[in-house]
């Protein structure tokens, strides 16, 4: 008999590891709250206008069809860890299955007014209303743009710097674009003194000469106390005034996980090996956000390793049913590696054990990202072949 495995979640890590499951013959079943895939990198894009959302969604049902998964749109209401089951909003539980593999990502944590803030991280729509909300201001001729991002003091990994940075240096790049940028007030804001650090200190002193470049303030080093309608507020007592303020609060544990009976850290994500097992829950296995993230202090959450953490633990999962021993850790590619764009260019930013680089790529490094999001699309649909380590 076929052995069967649940997928929960339909991000980077869930439809990774589906794709590679059903490479290797492997029964899969994915279940997913939304009905489509989302490429979160390429929606710093829709802000300005470049793309919308539907530009950058692919529907589940047709990767499942390509890839010959089954998928259910519902959303995962429970975990039961050592029954191994699950059960779903609809009611439906889902038990049988000789493996489970946890990819539901991660819950943002909360600050105070965060209702007057809108990211770039989090439910789709939100980066369609940010677009709506510029071309508003930018009608009206003037404005106060605020845009940043929060850390977890519990876990250093669960920080989302690199798109906030990318969706200021857009707006900047657009603003420039209508010809009304000197109409307009831009602001970079973070807890932490020194954000970006996990690049690099070359990648820091980068990073300020863009800032300077472009006229945009920073505001660092201060904990942020609450979002208002009309700005933010430090704990120093100063204020930042916005008219459109973009936040990207630091990750922290799934709430379905922190009932589920397996063991978590203490910000809250599942604690695995770096082979992603789960000691103790032999069959049940955790990728991308969803797990805790071994490493360094610079190690940060990114699509790339969710995928390396997807496509090992397919084959890990393979091996197993062989009852082979051999199995792959994602230790040996932790790194961190993106194109940051910038609307007119981009800067590719590299980090890993032996030091960080960022190098400035005008003008081709935004068609490069392009030319990265067609590929995402395509290849994920099967359109066209995998690059061996992409």
């Amino acid at each position: 008999m076929m052995a069967k495995v649940l997928v929960l979640g339909g991000g980077f890590a869930g439809v990774e590891v589906a794709i590679y499951l059903r490479k290797q013959k492997i029964d899969v079943t994915l279940v997913s709250d939304r009905d489509y895939f989302y490429i979160y990198p390429t929606s710093i894009w829709i802000p300005t206008g470049e793309v919308t959302r539907e530009d950058i969604s692919i529907p589940l049902v047709t990767l499942a069809k390509n890839h010959g998964f089954e998928c259910i749109i519902d959303a995962v209401e429970a975990i039961d860890a050592t029954q191994k089951s699950v059960r779903l909003e609809s009611g439906c539980i889902l038990e049988d299955f000789d493996y489970i593999v946890v990819a539901l990502g991660q819950d943002k944590i909360a600050l105070k007014g965060m209702e007057h803030t809108l990211s770039i991280c989090g439910k789709p729509q939100e980066a369609t209303e940010l677009y709506e909300r510029l071309d508003k201001l930018i009608n009206e001729g003037n404005g106060k743009i605020a845009m940043g991002f929060g850390g977890n003091p519990k876990d250093s990994s669960a920080v989302r710097g690199g798109p906030a940075f990318e969706v200021l240096f857009n707006v900047d790049t657009y603003l420039k674009k209508r010809g009304v940028r000197e109409n307009f007030e831009l602001t970079f804001f973070a807890p932490m003194e020194k954000p970006g650090q996990k690049m690099g200190d070359k990648a820091l002193v980068m990073m300020d000469k863009m800032f300077k470049m472009t006229n945009i303030t920073k505001k660092v080093g201060s904990k942020i106390t609450s979002f208002v309608e009309d700005g933010i507020t430090f704990v120093d007592g100063s204020k930042v005034e916005s008219d459109l303020t973009m936040f990207i609060s630091a990750g922290t544990g799934h709430r379905i996980v922190a009932d589920s009976g397996l063991p978590l850290s203490e910000a809250g994500f599942i604690l695995t090996n770096e082979y992603n097992e789960i000691e103790g829950f032999e069959g049940i296995y955790a990728i991308g956000d969803t797990a805790s993230l071994m490493g360094p202090e610079w190690r940060a959450k990114q699509g790339h390793v969710a995928e390396v953490m997807a496509k090992n633990v397919a084959y890990n999962i393979a091996m197993d049913i062989q009852k082979n021993p051999k199995k792959k850790s994602y230790m040996e590619h932790l790194n961190i590696l993106c194109v940051m764009d910038t609307g007119n260019g981009a800067a590719f930013v590299y980090r890993s054990k032996k030091g960080g680089v960022m190098i400035p790529m005008p003008w081709v490094g935004h068609w490069m990202k392009k030319g990265w999001g067609w590929y995402c699309r395509h290849s994920k649909l099967g359109h066209i072949p995998r690059i061996p380590g992409m």
